[in-house]
């Protein structure tokens, strides 16, 4: 048996190597875009991260190079800590702050459930006009609310107590606007199906719709609670006392004589452990939440 061997045809084997060589400038074009695009995330990063390092770094000195520009901590000092402990009562200011980020995380939570199920379902006179509204009241700088919730919560004998910080809060329109955007990429089909089995629009929130946004609803949660946890302007005009809350407790580092910055890093390093461990356990679902809120 013979085998004849073939001749490629002609302008083939150019034309394979014309495409080759047309790729590979396309091929080294991504590459820099791609690593241009991580050299900037990681500068974005460094400059994220690097007030958080200093404000460990500056709590970890010894007190009296609170004031040290050198960014390496050497050697390590744990002074600033043992006085903001012995100093303020931390514990029961951070268990006080837990509580109310807490109930602020969830009332909130209620809230935007119910607001964004009739925005995103119902069909009634108004709707958009009042969704408008709670996205008003979003954008309405807090400076300009600030008076009348102040009236308000004085009116009502809640000054210098958490209740008055929980109370102005209890509602958010960022929260109500991102569940309107879940709740409307909602399967419809399934709303129906639950409609055809007898359910109320009541018994379907809670049995249909509510189990199937779990992650959504973890996610929200979780920004709640961190917005709630790191509120400091309206917990320091309600609170005349500087021993419920941690936020309104660091300023007590501060006076008319003088600034201890050493002990107020270290205590704010303190209250920011709970939840940079929060945000680093569950991060995933908060980036779920982005991700899914623009999708139909």
């Amino acid at each position: 048996m013979a085998f004849v061997v073939l001749p490629a045809p002609a302008g083939r084997v150019p034309a394979v190597a014309a495409s080759a060589a047309a790729d590979r400038p396309r091929g080294l074009a991504r590459i820099a875009g791609l690593s241009g695009a991580h050299l900037v995330l990681g500068v974005l990063a460094v400059v994220s991260i690097f007030p958080v390092y200093w404000m460990f770094a500056t709590a970890l000195r010894a007190p009296e190079d609170s004031l040290s520009q050198n960014p390496v901590v050497w050697p390590v000092s744990w002074a600033n800590l043992a006085y903001v402990w012995d100093a303020i009562p931390l514990g029961s200011m951070l268990l006080n702050t837990f509580g109310m980020s807490l109930v602020l995380a969830v009332a909130q939570l209620l809230v935007a459930v119910l607001a964004a199920y009739g925005f995103a379902r119902w069909s009634f006179p108004g709707r958009k006009i009042l969704f408008l509204a709670f996205v008003g009241s979003w954008l309405v700088p807090f400076q300009v609310t600030m008076i009348p919730n102040y009236l308000l919560v004085s009116q009502m004998g809640l000054l210098d107590t958490v209740a008055g910080v929980i109370v102005p809060n209890l509602c958010s329109a960022f929260a109500v606007m991102l569940m309107r955007q879940h709740m409307q990429a909602f399967p419809s089909d399934l709303l129906d199906a639950s409609q055809m089995d007898g359910r109320s629009s009541w018994g379907t929130l809670w049995r249909v719709v509510v189990p199937n946004m779990r992650p959504a609803l973890a996610a929200l949660a979780i920004m709640l609670f961190i917005s709630a946890w790191n509120e400091y302007l309206w917990p320091s005009l309600v609170l005349r006392s500087s021993d419920q809350l941690v936020q309104v407790g660091i300023r007590s580092f501060l006076g008319a004589e003088g600034n201890n910055w050493g002990a107020v890093m270290a205590a704010s390093g303190l209250a920011c452990v709970p939840i940079l461990l929060i945000y680093l356990f569950l991060q995933r679902y908060v980036v779920d939440a982005f991700v899914r809120s623009g999708l139909r």
